[in-house]
């Protein structure tokens, strides 16, 4: 927290409404990062290997979001959970969450927080609130997807006991790599 920010005491979370979608739709959803993980493949005879490692890069790089305000709206709207939080009444950030039945999986297809209320607590309140309602449905892991570029979401999910659980080449409408965290919930 920066010498400019006052501490935030009282975070709310709910379900989110339709009016609600314009105000999150404008959440500041990119990042800077000097870092990315960056992916290595090695193909040979007897076997095909695939490593991600942090990669440093030459200067601070901003990281765009790669799903526009279109396909989020459309993706908030086809959900089984979408909670926003907020802070004297005002909407900081939201996490939107897929039930995936089959696989007994609640799959969190973005996390945002707004860039000024960013390090203060938010982002692990949504994921407390996501966790507990897929442990309540009966489901067995959670699920998060990022991209390789957006180190400081990989960070954040590591330091919450989530644990890299795979990838899927050109998976973004921008051809980014995704990469995979989870956490079993029973």
């Amino acid at each position: 927290m920066s010498e400019t920010q006052k501490p935030i005491e009282t975070i709310t979370v709910r379900a989110a409404t339709p009016s609600d979608y314009e105000i999150c739709a404008q959440i500041d959803h990119g990042c800077s990062t000097e870092t990315v993980w960056q992916m290595i493949v090695d193909n040979s005879e007897a076997e095909q290997q695939i490593v991600f490692r942090p990669a440093r890069l030459p200067r601070s790089m901003k990281v765009l979001y790669p799903r526009s305000d279109e396909a989020l709206i459309q993706s908030w709207q086809l959900h089984s959970l979408f909670l926003v939080a907020t802070v004297e009444d005002e909407v900081v950030g939201y996490i939107n969450v897929r039930e995936e039945l089959p696989q007994e999986t609640a799959w969190v297809a973005d996390l945002a927080v707004d860039g000024p209320a960013r390090l203060q607590g938010i982002g692990s309140q949504l994921i407390r609130a996501a966790r507990k309602w897929a442990y309540e449905r009966g489901l067995r892991r959670l699920i998060f997807e990022t991209q390789t570029k957006n180190y400081p979401a990989i960070q954040f999910l590591q330091k919450r006991g989530l644990v890299f659980c795979g990838y899927n080449d050109l998976y973004y409408p921008n051809q980014d790599i995704a990469v995979f965290f989870g956490q079993t919930l029973r």
